[in-house]
């Protein structure tokens, strides 16, 4: 049974129609369906009810496709093997830098435990550059900050809540909790101008009718943490992210009156139509853990 026969067949069902299946492959409309046909002549079914532009599976399609999925994780797992034995496997891993900065170092060292021989490659950036890498091949998958797209498949690892965040000595310390109108008295860093985090923040302020007293604003929160450690401002960050930080007393979380009650969502995201591998599995475990 032809491998790619089966990828093509999986693509179809993930995707919904020949051409997309087509395009994600890099390849031409009628290869795919000639893959297509090609199967279904291997196992003398029909897969596929084509009516127009609607695609979808016939009931021996159906029952062909979670052994199909089974077909080609095998097939990765055994390619894998193999690579070990003769060649190092490069697994590369998008990830946004929060992530790569402070969750990542906690989980490689118990993955190359598990998987001596695997190189691992770590490419960082923003969100929306992961995303891109994704959906260009160019990474295996990545972690980031929730971003939808039609030709991601994404799990959600977990929500991390945003509080405020301010240097040691802070007068905010000698508070028991603060109000929105005493961080408008503050010089605030705020990162990923537009963003959902960005346009919560900002609702605080507007909801009060206050204008926040924005000091600088920055394209990711690593940047805006390290002007919080040299005392530039105060910060609404996420917990991942200053998590030495406040083991080592280098910045404090201040209560809030009211509580804030949001979350920046952490998601795991690959190729639609991509079998996960054993190296998803572990990632997606560590990361729940």
């Amino acid at each position: 049974m032809n491998i790619e026969n089966i990828e093509a067949f999986l693509y179809v069902c993930q995707l919904g129609s020949f051409n997309k299946a087509a395009e994600a492959l890099y390849l031409t409309q009628p290869s795919v369906t000639a893959r297509i046909q090609s199967l279904e002549r291997e196992m003398s079914i029909k897969l596929f009810n084509r009516a127009g532009n609607k695609t979808s599976l016939t009931e021996k399609g159906e029952y062909f496709l979670p052994h199909a999925q089974k077909i080609l994780q095998s097939y990765q797992e055994a390619t894998y093997g193999l690579q070990q034995v003769f060649i190092p496997y490069e697994l590369v891993i998008g990830s946004a830098l929060s992530i790569s900065n402070n969750v990542l170092p906690n989980i490689l060292p118990a993955f190359k435990s598990e998987f001596k021989d695997v190189r691992i490659k770590l490419l960082t950036g923003h969100s929306k550059d992961i995303l891109r890498k994704v959906i260009n091949k160019e990474v295996d998958f990545g972690i980031i900050r929730t971003e939808a797209h039609s030709q991601i498949e994404s799990i959600r690892l977990y929500n991390d809540p945003i509080g405020l965040f301010v240097p040691p000595n802070h007068p905010f310390l000698k508070k028991e909790k603060v109000t929105i109108e005493d961080v408008g008295e503050h010089p605030l860093i705020l990162f990923d101008y537009g963003s959902m985090d960005w346009l919560f923040i900002h609702r605080l302020f507007l909801n009060k009718g206050i204008t926040p007293n924005i000091y600088l604003e920055v394209d990711n929160m690593e940047t805006a943490k390290n002007l919080v450690l040299q005392g530039l401002g105060i910060s609404f960050l996420p917990a991942h992210c200053v998590q030495k930080e406040i083991e080592h007393n280098k910045l404090f979380r201040v209560e809030m009156d009211p509580d804030i009650k949001t979350n920046i969502s952490i998601d795991f995201i690959y190729l639609k139509g991509k079998s996960e591998s054993v190296f998803m599995d572990f990632f997606k475990k560590k990361m729940f853990e």
